[in-house]
């Protein structure tokens, strides 16, 4: 598994439409794109401002299939109400979630 995290920046009072606009993007996006597995959404206790989300891929090539313009329109939405501050990718070694 592979999973990427967005950092972004988010005005407080942005917040509630950039919440309901990531639920109908990352739910889309699951549903429509090979390999995506969905998403969570993390906030920071001491800077509201600050936001990740995490998504969960099957692999690598699956997230650079879906990001092959850098662009994606799924993802416009969230960029007009929030600031991407940075992208970052992990390989999922172990995860004991439930």
């Amino acid at each position: 598994m592979f999973r990427v995290v967005y950092q972004w920046k988010v005005e407080e009072v942005q917040f509630t439409d950039f919440k309901a606009n990531w639920q109908q993007t990352t739910n889309r996006i699951h549903e429509t794109v090979p390999g995506a597995l969905g998403s969570f959404m993390l906030r920071s206790s001491e800077d509201p401002t600050e936001v990740l989300t995490i998504a969960k891929w099957k692999s690598r090539s699956d997230w650079e299939a879906f990001w092959q313009n850098e662009n994606p329109t799924q993802m416009q939405g969230m960029r007009q109400l929030g600031e991407r501050v940075a992208v970052k990718v992990y390989d999922e070694i172990e995860d004991f979630t439930h």
